[in-house]
Formats: C-alpha cells, structure tokens, sequence
C-alpha cells in the first residue's frame, strides 16, 4: 500500500476507473440492476442496450437530454474497451451476436459502493465464532498425532453427552433475537459473496488459459520441448489451487442429501420472527441455486478452455506434421525432374495461385431500360376538397413497444399470464393490440398455452358516436416465459 502501487491503481485498475468516472452513478446502477441482483451471468447486446437505452430514456426525461448524449449501444462498447474494462463482450461459441458479461473488477466496485450504505445491525458475535470454527479446523485437519486427535474427538464427545444430558433435564439454551440476526446477516453477506467469487474464479482460469497460449505461440525450440513443458500442465488448470479449491466445493454442493438439508435449513430459519424482520431479500431463498447455475457456467468455461487448449496443441502438431511432409514432398519432385536432364536458365512460370472459374448462370441476364413518357399536359390548380379524417383514423400497433412490456416484466418474474400483462397494461387499440400480443407468443417470446384454464380479458372500445364501451373475450390462459 504505498504511493506508487496506489498511484498505478488509481491510474490502471479498472475498478478504480469506474469509480472515478463522471458516469459512474448511471454504471453502477445499471449493472447492479441487470446483473447482480438477478445474477445474470451472460447476457445479448440486443437485449442490454435495450434495458440500457429504458434507462437512458428516464433519466434524459427528468435531468435533461445533453447529460448522456450517446447512444445506449456506443455506452456499451465504451464501457467493455481495454481502456474501461467495465464488461467483457464476446461472442459465444455457435453465436455470431455479441454477448456481455460484467468484469470481476466492475463487481468489487459495485460490491464496495454497497458497504457504504448505513446498515441497521452490525454483528461481530458471528464473525468471532467463524474465525475461531476455522482456526479449530485447520489446527485439527494438520495434526500427525494420532493420541492428539483422539483426545480432541473425546473432549467433543464429552462436550456432546453433556448437551444431551442438559436437553434431556428441560434445560434447552437457544439464540437470542440479536444472535439469530447476527448470525443470518452474516450469512447474507457470505452468500452474496461467493457468487462475486464465482465471477473471478473464471476470470482467473481465462488468464490462466491465456499464459499457456501465449507460451505455445511463442515458443522458439524444439517441438519435443515444447510438448514435454506442455502435456506437462495439460491438467494445471484444474490442478491449479483455485481449480482443486472449485472441484471440492462443486462436489459439496451437488450432493442431493446437501441439496436437501440446505432447503429445509433455510427455509426453517426464514420463518423464525427474528429473521422475518430483517426483511431479507427475496433471491435468498433460491441462493443455493444460484451457486449451482453460477458454479455450472464456470464448469462449462473451465471445459471449454480445456478442450480449446487441446484443440490448440492438436492443430499445432498437425501443422508442423503437414510442413514437414510439403517440404519432402518437394524435395522428391525437384530431384526427379532433374535427374536426367538439369534445365538452365527460368525453369517454370506460375500466373496466378488458382483458376478465374465465372460460370455461365452466374452471369445476370439483360435488363433492358425503359424509358419515360413525359405528356405535354398544362398543369390546372385544383380546388377539390378532400376529408383528411381517414389519414387520423389508421390504427397502427407498436410491437416494440408491447415487446419492452414483456421483457419489463419479465424481468421481475419468470413467467407471467397475458391477462397480467393487459392489467399491468390495458389495451389501448382493443382488439388489434390483443392479436399482436398472440403474435409476439409464437413468434417472438417463449409462451405456452394452458388448455385447462379459461382467462377473460376486457378492455374499452370506441362506439363510433364519441362514447366508450366495455369489451371482453374469453380464451385459453396464455403463459409468457423468461
């Protein structure tokens, strides 16, 4: 922590950037909403600069439009280029459409901006009892001493028996409320931090892959050495501390009995009052999840590296195998056509490296010009008067805009009915506007159809004399998925 380290961080670190970025208010809730709170890992272009461009709408509205003057997609490549680092844009394997993913450096930020903010409680209690559990374990789990051991498993015995004994008299001792919020704050906080782990362990297992890369592009010796350093640490990314460390927290987790236990733990201590006023949030029920659906895309990543880094050596034997056997092959044939008669002088010419090939069909077939007729008519001014009321009367419905309603609410839940969204949303072009809602169903958003229920959907429709009057339509459930 001296000046100069500080002095480079303040300069390079792109976490240190954001927070010095005159925008950093617009960034900061922006990816906090879209990706740390749902805990989206990966994301379209497509669909982020258009929750970006939402949010650039709103606040244009109500600051003015001269603060964020650029457009929702030229923020979004600012924001991932070397310079920011803010997010990672890529394009998926089988994907020619860019794709997001918010940094480990923009979600330390956004993580410590959040500790700023005044906390109600503040435990200690938990924090204490953690760090003596894990003294206790590593002072166990290194111990040779068999006699040790045995002692220890003895004193917890006793510790056990006399619990049990105490329970058995009537003597039950439980947590206090402040004990209780202590404890599950900690948790929260616990929780929401391994899945930012999740995020840098990736990253760490990317730049990882990346150094092994860069060794066999640079590599000046030997094929035989570089083979031998190579095939030497095919494994290093999962035999690296960070990849061993993952590998035995993914089997913990994947365990159904663990998967079980965790459930009905926490959703017994949800219940209890102490805990219900803290006012949780709600993904904390599903956290557990979380982990596995962050935990299996940094599987899938970890893989993927594997199998490019593998693919990677492959191509580069074969490359070097096929070079070897084109100069060989070259050799043979300049030794047999000079054999018997050595030639002087220019011995061969090559024009071009391949044959011009235009096919017949290829060719477009003639398009003869036409030619305009001008009459010579004189031009009379008009008087005739035209109703211009049917130019007003067209009825033109905004697909994207009924489209930004869905993922809106989308969003906020994983499915929703049609008649949700109409009541979120009433119909404001009557019927039209409900068939371009059944449109966007099968063509658009994944939907499906529940034939056992019947919605009805009402809206107001113009009488044609200036009055309302109320509509409605019965039909099948419609379901919109995320």
């Amino acid at each position: 922590m001296d000046y100069a380290t500080l002095d480079m961080l303040r300069q390079k670190h792109p976490a240190w950037r954001m927070l010095r970025s005159d925008h950093a208010p617009l960034i900061v809730s922006f990816l906090h909403r879209i990706f740390i709170v749902p805990n989206v890992r990966i994301m379209q272009q497509a669909d982020l600069a258009e929750a970006l461009e939402d949010e650039l709408f709103g606040l244009r509205e109500r600051i003015g439009a001269e603060v964020f003057p650029k457009s929702a997609a030229d923020y979004l490549d600012d924001w991932a280029s070397n310079e920011k680092g803010w997010l990672r844009k890529f394009y998926p394997q089988g994907s020619d459409e860019p794709h997001f993913d918010l940094t480990p450096a923009a979600e330390k930020a956004i993580s410590w901006l959040n500790s700023l903010m005044e906390r109600g409680f503040v435990g200690t209690e938990s924090r204490l009892l953690t760090l003596f559990a894990l003294l206790r374990q590593i002072s166990e789990g290194s111990e040779t001493d068999p006699q040790v051991r045995i002692a220890e498993l003895k004193k917890r015995r006793d510790e056990i028996d006399a619990e049990m004994a105490r329970i058995m008299d009537g003597d039950i001792s439980t947590l206090s409320d402040t004990a209780l919020k202590d404890r599950f704050q900690q948790f929260m906080g616990l929780a929401r931090e391994l899945l930012a782990d999740f995020r840098e362990v990736e990253h760490n297992f990317r730049t990882l892959d990346r150094r092994v890369r860069e060794r066999i592009a640079l590599w000046a010796g030997t094929k035989g050495t570089l083979l031998d350093e190579i095939m030497g640490e095919r494994d290093s990314i999962e035999d690296s501390d960070q990849g061993r460390s993952f590998r035995a927290f993914w089997d913990f987790l994947m365990s159904s009995n663990r998967q079980e236990e965790f459930t009905v733990l926490l959703e017994r201590v949800l219940a209890l009052p102490p805990v219900s006023d803290l006012k949780p949030d709600y993904r904390i029920r599903r956290i557990h999840y979380d982990w596995l659906e962050a935990g299996e895309h940094t599987q899938r990543t970890v893989a993927q590296l594997s199998q490019q880094l593998r693919r990677f050596l492959d191509d580069q034997a074969w490359l070097e195998n096929r070079r070897i056997m084109d100069i060989l092959h070259g050799i043979e044939v300049n030794a047999l056509a000079l054999r018997d008669s050595p030639p002087s002088g220019e011995f061969i010419q090559i024009d071009d490296t391949a044959a011009d090939i235009e096919l017949p069909m290829e060719r477009p077939l003639y398009t003869p010009p036409s030619n305009p007729l001008i009459s010579d008519v004189i031009l009379e001014q008009g008087d005739e008067e035209l109703d211009a009321a049917a130019l007003f009367a067209q009825v033109v419905i905004d697909k994207a805009e009924l489209s930004r309603h869905i993922r809106n609410a989308l969003q906020e839940r994983s499915q929703i009915t049609l008649r949700e969204l109409i009541e979120g949303r009433p119909l404001q072009q009557g019927l039209a506007e409900l068939i371009a809602y059944l449109q966007l169903a099968s063509d658009t958003f994944k939907a499906e159809v529940d034939e056992n229920s019947v919605e009805t959907i009402i809206w107001k429709s113009n009488a044609g004399n200036g009055s309302e009057t109320m509509r409605q339509g019965k039909m099948l459930r419609i379901i919109f998925k995320r």
